[in-house]
């Protein structure tokens, strides 16, 4: 019995190309995923859940090498909890920063959507 989604499933269920998921497998990010008797990768829940927190961190802008270094970090274990906790608050910091970007530059685009409003009067 095959447990587990292929990789065309996983990548479905998370929101990634296939071509995407593998390149992650091939940079490091993710672990090696269990594979059923005829040698087929199988992603668990617990694979799933660790592509959608990539997928989190890379749609907030983490660049690859820090998503490297948190995947190095989490497979030694609780001895770099300190490291893992410094590099996310740092991320938060910079997406904290983006959000803040995007606000200013929303607030620009809602001014000339008044204005042009305005003159569409």
């Amino acid at each position: 019995m095959n447990v587990g989604l292929t990789v065309g499933e996983a990548a479905a269920k998370v929101g990634l190309s296939v071509h995407t998921l593998r390149w992650y497998e091939q940079e490091g990010l993710v672990s090696p995923v269990g594979r059923d008797a005829a040698g087929r990768r199988r992603y668990r829940s617990e694979d799933l859940d660790w592509l959608q927190l990539l997928t989190c961190l890379r749609g907030t802008g983490m660049p690859v090498r820090d998503m490297r270094r948190y995947a190095e970090l989490a497979r030694t274990g609780d001895a770099t909890i300190g490291e893992r906790l410094r590099l996310f608050e740092e991320h938060r910091e910079r997406v904290l920063e983006r959000i803040a970007e995007l606000e200013r530059d929303l607030d620009a685009i809602n001014g000339k959507i008044r204005f042009y409003r305005r003159l569409a009067q």
